[in-house]
Formats: C-alpha cells, structure tokens, sequence
C-alpha cells in the first residue's frame, strides 16, 4: 500500500498544483512544501522498514497489457529516498529563486511533481515494462523543465531533449517487444535467468539505447549541455543528479542481467564509458557559461560511473569493488550536483547572468556560499576526505584489478592513465568555476561594487539551510567512507547480480592517496598552463575556443533526421511511383471519392451534401478552433500564471472570450463582416506572446494526460 501512496502523492500535488497561480505567498508555497515534505517523510519509512529485512512487493497482472510489477529491496528504497530528499531540497529552494527571477510557478511545481511521481516509479519497479511506463512519464513531465523560459534557446534545447527521448524511447519499445517474444517475461528475475541467451543481445542493445540516451552517454548525450543551462537551475540539479541516474538504473537492469558476462558487450561499454568520461571533461573546461560546464562535468560523470559498470562485468563474481564503486559514485554525483547547481542558481538568480566572464568576483564576500560551493567543488575533484574521492577511489581500484587479471594486455593500463587524465580535467574546470566566482575580481568596478552590495541578502534563511544541508552528506560519506557508504553499496550488490565485498577498503592508502594525488597535479597544471594561458586574458576574460562547427547535434543528428531522411523517403517515393502499376493503384482512390460524390450531387437533396453540411463542418471547426485557443488561455491566466503579474484589460472576461471565439470562427469563413466581431481592440484578448500562449497550452493538456492515465491506473488497480 506504501508504494501506491508515493506514486499517488504526486500526482495528488500535480492536480493542485496550478491552484499555485492564484496567490502568491502562502497557497504556491504550500503545495511544493506540503508534498515534496510528505514524499521524503514515506521514502524514509519505506527504506527504514526494508534495511531492517521487511520484503515489500505490489503487483497488478495485466495493468495496460503487460501488468505492473514492483518490488523493493535497499538499492531501490534508498534512491527513491534519495530522489525524495533532493526534490525537497530543490523545491524548498525554488521558492525564493522564482521569487526572484522567473515565474509560472503553479506549472513548474505541476510538473515538478508528475516528474518525481515517474522518477519513484522507476526506482521501484521490477519489470522493464513497468520501468518504461514510468520512464516515459518522467520523460515527458521534465520537458516543461527545459522549455519553460520559453526562449528561443530554451525551446530549440527542449525540442532536442523530446525528440531524443521519444525517438530513444521507441528503440528501447521495439527491444522490449523481441525481448518478450524470447522470453516471455520482462521481469528482471526472468533477464537474469535467460542472461545465456545469444538471441536476446539484439533486443538487449535496443532496449539500451532509451537508458543511455537519458544517462547522457555518448553519443546520445547531446540533450544534455544545452539543456541544462536553459532550465531553471533547481529543476537542472535535479536534471543532472537524478533523472540521469534513471538512466543509469535501466542500464544496470539490462546489462547485469542479461549482458552481465558478455565480454564484447563489457569492453564495449568500458570504451563508451572513456570516451564520455574524457569528452565531457574537454567540454566542461572550454566551457564559458557557468550552468553548461557544470552541465558537462555530468556527462564525465556519467563515464566515470559507466566505466565502473564495465569493470563489474568484465571481472564477472570479482568485480565486488568496481559494482561498490558504480553504486557509490551514483550516490555521491547525484548529492555533488544538487549541492552545485543549487549553488549556480543562487549566483544567477541575484546576478541574472550565467557567463563566467560576467560573474568574475560575484562570490567575493559571500561566506555561505563560498564554503558550500568549496566543499562540492573539490568533493567533484576526488580530494581526499570528501564523497567523490571514496567512489573514484573504488573505480580506479576495479581497474587496476582489471589490469591485473588479464596479464599483459596492456590497454588496460592505457584505460587507467585516461581515467586519471580525466579526473584531472575535473580538477582544472573546477578550479576555473571556483577561482572565477569567489578569487578574481570583476574588472568593471561599478558591477564588483553591486556584487559586493549582495553580500548578506543574496540568500534567505530557508535557501541559506537548504545550501548548508546539501554539504552534510559530502562530508560524512567523504570521512566515513567505510561507515557510511560501503554498508549500502554492500547491500545493493543483488541488484547489480554481483557479490558484495566482504572487507573494508583501505581509502586512505599510500596507494590510494598517490592514485589521487596524481589526477590532482594533472588538473592543476592544466589550469595554469593552458586554462590561464590559452583560454582566458584580463582584458577579454573567459574565452570559448571550442570550435563551433564541433556540435554533434548540427553537425550529424539534425542535418540527418531533418533533411537526409526525409530525401530519402521523397527518393524512394518518387522511385514507386515511376513504376508503371504504381499509377493504376494511386489513381483508384481519387477516382472512388469523386464517384461516391458525384452520386450524392445527384440526389434530390444534393446541396445538403455539397454545400450545407460541408459548411456547418467548417464553420464548427472554425469556431472550435477559436474556443479552444480563448478557453485554455483564459485558464491559464486563472490557474497557471501568478496573477499579481497581469497586466489585464477590461475585456478579460469568460463571456469576452467567448463571444471573440464565436465571432471570429464565423468571420472566417464569411459568415459575419468585420465590424460585429466582438473585440474593441487587436490587444484586448491576448496576454503574452504566441510562442507563450501554444507552450502554456500545449503543456496543460499534456499535464492533464499524464494525470489521467497515471489515475486511471491506479483505479483500475482497485485504489
């Protein structure tokens, strides 16, 4: 019964959220307080109840075809903890960040909660079907994430990230299906059992593609850079440190159960995993805009923690400590990027800029700040004593016993110094944001002068909290590794299908120390010889020297889907219907539609069919078309936006609206002239702008969708 209050609390808040939009204050604060609170206060029941043996299982066969299965065990009750504690944190945040920068509120916190109802959903399910519903629910409640500034950028970035996530999403289906038709089951007991199965590698890659894809692998990781700058930044620190690890979830699923000792598919995920650990570091120290390097630095992440994953399959019933490493550097990166973008929202929403040159000097003063920003910065880094390093330590351990089992393949060892080079451009980079914000001063006096007036009222007591409460964990993981973080990765071992260690690791080895020790001299030297040398000058400040030309997404992913496929259907098209019986077949249809209406020209009461009913078909489409665009705009302007921000005119009004809608429907198709139109002004009825206007509708009936469909399964459940 837990698991259906989780999943039905947010979608419960969801449903009210929009209420968000009609005071300011109390009512908006209310809702994200209320749930998210309640939320984190059931996760941590749940996980109390199953660390201390109780087995919680909830299935519904034949829910939407398939059935819905759930079952909980540590690893999944402590990342739906883990999920609930960080959207309380943010949503605790975004109070004062939409107070001060930013507004419909009552949508974000709509979709807010319907995106943390899919992220649970996902943790706690124990089949792929039910992890795709809810992965698919998720997917879709976080686009109003990237798209709400509703800027041109924003909603170009938002279009990339729903059409990686539908197009992935449809490969993962499609493996889903031949998966089922192997197997007959998609329940991860069933994968592990039929984990010898050569015919299941082709459904096992599809369906990886929708996982890596929202993991921000590469090559699919291009949503990812642009769409985290664009959101708001509670919303990109849950992006980055959540809603990639559901990714990560389904990649486990799948590759420790049915690709788990598959030798090519291991070394195959050990390159994607170098490749997008290095890639995304090179990015991250080009990188000019606060939010995109931060943003970058996950996707290496992201390669650190799949590199870790290759280990554990590669070393098969030995790869204890490299499954250890991938379970613990989920937790520690998810826990990094809350408390830094946290951090990269507190700078933006005072400073209203996100470009390193611009924000040279802005942290000068601000002593919260600098500490909290400080401990996650170097947590990033791997410096001793803090959570980064335990995990990196475990990862970089499961390669060296990698190395060492295969004796004399030496790309192993090649594999271990590109780990170690890449660890040391997260050093560089963060050493660039940290030396940027808080140690160079802003070489324009009177904008340092502002800076400095900040001090003390950038933050309010609750956001203030929020900051401090985000370092806690660095910390305790960072100094007690062996207390804190090994116990539950020892505990989630049955979930990656490999045995859990049976020994304290040494963290703070001479070994271990130089292992870190090595990456952090890297990452230094970088900084001061290239990053300071090439890649900033006083007078010009941060320069962006990547090559703009470089965007995998312009330079393949568009430039194919938008134009090279669509020439190659029109190609193939025009092929057919050179073929002489082509002809005879596309013919027939136009021919059979003028026969049926050429008889019905013909009856007595031929204009009723050719005139008067086409006609009242159009005028009702016209009509409706108007209504609908009034009606939703009108709710909008009740429930989705703040009204204290409306300029609003006489004419806002339900009977105004619809008499425009009727009026102009009939207008145009002819039926009424100009001058009866009800409207005194082109202005009168319209708030915002067009592109605000189709986003605000277009997201309120998809929010109302997932509302239903998520209700309606749950009644049909018997709830």
């Amino acid at each position: 019964m837990i698991i259906i209050i989780m999943l039905l609390l947010p979608v419960a808040g969801a449903a009210a959220a929009p209420l968000a939009g009609l005071k300011k204050g109390a009512v908006r604060e209310f809702f994200l307080r209320l749930f998210t609170l309640a939320e984190l206060a059931l996760a941590g029941w749940l996980f109390y109840r199953v660390w201390n043996g109780a087995e919680i299982v909830l299935s519904a066969p034949g829910m939407i075809g398939l059935g819905l299965s759930f079952r909980v065990d540590v690893f999944r009750a402590f990342y739906a903890l883990l999920a609930c504690f960080m959207w309380a944190m943010a949503c605790q945040f975004s109070l004062q960040y939409f107070a001060g920068h930013g507004s419909h509120l009552g949508r974000y916190a709509c979709f807010t909660l319907l995106t943390l109802c899919g992220v649970v959903g996902v943790f706690l399910s124990d089949d792929l079907y039910t992890t795709f519903v809810f992965f698919e629910i998720m997917s879709i409640a976080s686009y109003p994430w990237v798209a709400h500034e509703e800027t041109p950028g924003a909603m170009r970035a938002a279009q990339t990230y729903l059409g990686v996530s539908v197009a992935c999403g449809m490969v993962t289906l499609m493996g889903m299906f031949l998966c089922w038709k192997e197997t007959g089951s998609l329940a991860f007991d069933a994968l592990r059992a039929n984990g010898e199965n050569a015919k299941l590698i082709l459904p096992a890659c599809l369906m990886l593609v929708g996982y890596c894809a929202k993991a921000g692998m590469l090559p699919l990781h291009i949503w990812l850079p642009k769409a985290h700058p664009v959101a708001p930044a509670p919303a990109s620190a849950l992006l980055s440190g959540m809603l990639t690890k559901t990714g990560l979830f389904g990649v486990i699923a799948i590759g420790m159960n049915l690709m788990g000792e598959n030798h090519v598919f291991g070394h195959v995920m050990l390159a994607l995993g170098l490749a997008t650990m290095t890639l995304g570091a090179v990015l991250a120290v080009f990188s000019v805009n606060l939010k995109r390097t931060l943003a970058c630095s996950s996707l290496s992440q992201i390669g650190y923690i799949t590199v870790g994953l290759s280990c554990a399959m590669l070393l098969g019933h030995h790869g204890a400590l490299a499954a250890a490493g991938t379970v613990g550097h989920m937790v520690n990166h998810s826990l990094l990027k809350l408390c830094l973008f946290l951090c990269a929202g507190a700078v933006y929403m005072k400073a209203h800029t996100l470009d390193l040159t611009a924000l040279r000097g802005y942290g000068r003063g601000k002593t919260l700040l600098h500490i909290v920003f400080l401990i996650g910065a170097l947590g990033l880094m791997g410096v001793p004593g803090l959570n980064g390093y335990t995990s990196k330590t475990m990862i970089h351990e499961g390669l060296v016993e990698l190395a060492e089992e295969i004796e004399g393949f030496s790309v192993y060892r090649l594999c271990e110094w590109i780990f170690l080079f890449a660890a040391g451009l997260t050093t560089a980079y963060m050493l660039k944001l940290y030396i940027c914000l808080f140690w160079q001063k802003n070489p324009d006096e009177h904008k340092q002068a502002h800076y400095d007036e900040m001090t003390g009222h950038d933050l309010t007591f609750r956001s203030a909290l929020v900051l401090a409460l985000t370092v806690i964990p660095l910390l305790a993981i960072g100094l007690l590794p062996n207390q804190a973080l090994l116990p539950l990765t020892n505990l989630s071992a049955s979930f990656l299908n490999r045995p859990a260690l049976n020994h304290e690791v040494a963290f703070f080895s001479l070994t271990n120390l130089i292992g870190g020790g090595i990456s952090l001299v890297i990452g230094v030297t970088v900084y001061l010889f290239y990053v300071r040398k090439r890649l900033y000058t006083e007078k010009e400040g941060y320069l962006n020297r990547w090559p703009q030309w470089l965007d995998l997404e312009e330079l393949f992913y568009r430039p194919v889907f938008t134009r090279f496929l669509p020439w190659l259907g029109c190609t193939v098209a025009s092929f057919l219907d050179s073929i002489p019986n082509s002809k005879l077949v596309l013919d027939w249809i136009p021919k059979a539609v003028s026969a049926v209406f050429g008889f019905l020209d013909r009856l007595p009461e031929s204009k009723l069919f050719s005139v008067v009913l086409p006609g009242i078909c159009v005028a009702l489409v016209r009509v409706f078309d108007e209504l609908v665009d009034h009606v939703m705009l009108l709710i909008k302007e009740l429930f989705l936006t703040n009204r204290e921000e409306l300029t609003r005119t006489r004419n806002h009004s339900v009977f105004s609206r619809l008499a425009f809608a009727v009026t102009e429907g009939l207008h145009r198709i002819g039926l009424l002239p100009q001058k009866y139109i009800h409207r005194k002004s082109p202005d009168d009825l319209r708030y915002g702008t067009y592109l605000t206007n189709a986003i605000s509708f277009g997201l309120l009936l998809g929010g109302a969708g997932i509302v239903a469909a998520i209700l309606y399964v749950f009644i049909r459940m018997g709830v």
